[in-house]
């Protein structure tokens, strides 16, 4: 008797344990009747040990400080923080500097998420293209629903006439560091 129920009392135990676990529920939320709600998208997620995925390389950079500010008021942090694959073209901060002055300050006003958003599309594709990939006069369709030319000469590599100066991997895709800014037509 004494068997039985020591079994049912550690059998309930156990069922309470599995319940607050699988509902994400503190114990305190579970007896006030409360429950939790995951709150941010794939980039809240924390990994210190995994390959980091295109959002965390380049808010990694001091290069490109300005291309995770402009994702930031985008709002693409989370869509850019999923599996992908992800090939991202990164313009470098001096890239942005390039543009006429007063342009990027514009584009991070809130009424421009359209369109910081959409030049943001251009610069990635959803595919992996590795530098080996490339060929000259290659189209390559961007997530805005544009297309980008590619260009190979000497083993130099080009994006609508921007310079790849660098390729990054990451775990969802990989980025391809850029010297001008790519602007849909």
């Amino acid at each position: 008797m004494k068997i039985n129920f020591l079994i049912r009392s550690m059998l309930s135990l156990l069922l309470v344990i599995w319940l607050i676990n699988c509902t994400n529920t503190t114990p305190q939320q579970a007896a006030s009747g409360e429950t939790a709600v995951a709150e941010g998208g794939q980039a809240s997620v924390e990994d210190n040990d995994s390959q980091k995925d295109v959002v965390k390389v380049a808010a990694g950079s001091k290069d490109h400080t300005t291309l995770v500010t402009a994702v930031k008021a985008a709002e693409l942090v989370d869509v850019l923080s999923n599996a992908g694959p992800f090939t991202v073209f990164a313009p470098t901060n001096a890239a942005f500097e390039k543009l006429p002055a007063g342009t990027v300050e514009g584009l991070l006003k809130p009424d421009k998420k359209d369109a910081l958003s959409d030049i943001l599309q251009y610069h990635v594709a959803v595919a992996v293209y590795k530098p080996e990939m490339f060929t000259d006069g290659q189209i390559i369709s961007m997530a805005n629903g544009g297309n980008v030319t590619m260009g190979v000469k000497d083993g130099k590599i080009t994006v609508n006439g921007a310079n790849v100066v660098a390729t990054v991997p990451a775990s969802n895709g990989i980025i391809h560091i850029i010297d001008n800014v790519l602007l849909p037509n």
